[in-house]
């Protein structure tokens, strides 16, 4: 009977030994421990036979039985560990980096045009020693409209239609509300020379016009100042920012904080001033608008309006780049067009 008990062990041990052998993954390796050592396996099937056997044979088929299953829950675990390895050698093959294929090629970034722009434009002025503050987008009515010279009433709010978010707080229509946040924080230090560029929001979309443009917003305060300085400066800008020969034209114009106000011109950069499609003719092109601060504007501001004077200018960092670049349509600033976009 003992000769059946190590055939039955020996016999168990060949088939565990043969069917280890062949699992060649994980999944299969988990099926023989569940074949063999699971609730239904083979081991268990025999450890239900114990009772049949004489007494005096039952303790060495248990015995037996036990090291059997010892030894096969150390084979499974080496396997396992070998599949494994083997896995992960597979995968680090498969994923590694070849140093010796080609990289892929890649596309460098670029500025924007209006970047390039405002980053111009602000050399520019730096170069004449302004300084370049910022503002809030999101702006007190007081700032945007009131403090300069807008009251409730005024028919000037109904040439900007406002995004307001209640009845006190708006986006900024202009970057003109940082002549009075600039002037407030200064006062009564002279001089003040500033430029704002920033983001401005207004109810426009069309080929000229976007519902979110850009601005720069000039102030400059001290005693002394007039039209002549202002016109200095600006002239030296166009000059710097189109190039040498472009002259300056002033027209007479309505700004709620400046006081005399005049649009500013610039000979057309396609015709030099000759006339042609795109100055309509005229010989001039329109760039920005203009102005002597208004003496309420200063007053509020904290600075005495009899003992100092200022100017100011504010243009779109759109309508120079349109200028510049040739372009018609504002939107396509907006429209992430790469075939546009790299031109610059």
């Amino acid at each position: 009977m003992q000769e059946n008990i190590h055939e039955k062990i020996e016999e168990l041990r060949s088939q565990f030994q043969q069917s280890i052998n062949g699992a060649l993954d994980l999944e299969a390796l988990e099926k023989l421990r569940i074949k063999f050592l699971g609730k239904k396996g083979e081991v268990t099937a025999l450890m239900r036979t114990v009772g049949r056997l004489p007494a005096e044979e039952r303790p060495l088929f248990g015995k037996l039985l036990n090291e059997f299953k010892n030894a096969a829950e150390e084979m499974l675990e080496s396997r396992k560990k070998q599949l494994k390895e083997k896995d992960a050698s597979l995968r680090w093959e498969k994923e590694r980096l070849d140093m010796t294929l080609p990289g892929k090629p890649f596309q460098l970034g670029r500025k924007h045009p209006l970047t390039l722009i405002s980053e111009e434009i602000e050399e520019i002025f730096s170069c004449m020693g302004f300084q370049i503050v910022e503002g809030p987008e999101v702006e007190l009515d007081y700032y945007n409209f009131e403090a300069l010279n807008m009251p409730k009433e005024h028919p000037a709010r109904d040439m900007q239609d406002s995004f307001y978010i209640n009845s006190e707080v708006l986006l900024r229509t202009h970057t003109s509300p940082m002549q009075i946040r600039a002037m407030e924080a200064m006062a009564p230090r002279l001089p003040v020379r500033i430029i704002c560029p920033g983001k401005v929001f207004r109810r426009d979309d069309d080929m000229t016009h976007s519902p979110m443009f850009h601005q720069v917003e000039g102030l400059v305060v001290d005693k002394g100042i007039t039209m002549a300085d202002l016109k200095g400066i600006l002239l030296l800008f166009t000059r710097e920012m189109f190039g040498e020969g472009r002259e300056l034209r002033f027209r007479p114009s309505f700004f709620p904080f400046t006081e005399p106000s005049a649009e500013v011109d610039i000979s057309c950069i396609i015709c030099g001033g000759s006339g042609c499609r795109t100055c309509g003719g005229t010989g001039w092109l329109e760039i920005l608008g203009s102005g002597m601060v208004h003496p309420r504007v200063l007053e509020v501001s904290g600075y005495n309006p009899e003992e100092v004077t200022g100017f100011a200018f504010g243009m779109g960092i759109e309508r120079i780049a349109m200028l510049k670049y040739g372009i018609e349509d504002i939107r396509l600033f907006y429209q992430n067009d790469l075939r546009m976009l790299q031109q610059y």
